[in-house]
């Protein structure tokens, strides 16, 4: 039987939570500039969400999961 390896289940997370995260802020784009009949404050939030997924959430992620000394 073969063990999985944390590591790169870790870091296939991670860049799904960076995927999602830019996934987030064109939805926002489209929702902001009308393409939906959705309010714009709607995609105001989903673009800081992305952005926050994109660029801090896996720093915080990584972090988290470094190897103890």
């Amino acid at each position: 039987m073969s063990e999985r390896d944390p590591a790169a289940a870790r870091f296939a997370v991670i860049q799904i939570v960076r995927l999602l995260g830019v996934a987030f802020v064109v939805c926002g784009i489209l929702i902001a500039n009308g393409a939906y009949p959705l309010p714009s404050w709607l995609g105001y939030i989903l673009i800081a969400v992305g952005l926050a997924d994109t660029f801090i959430v896996p720093k915080v992620l990584a972090r988290k999961w470094r190897t103890p000394k």
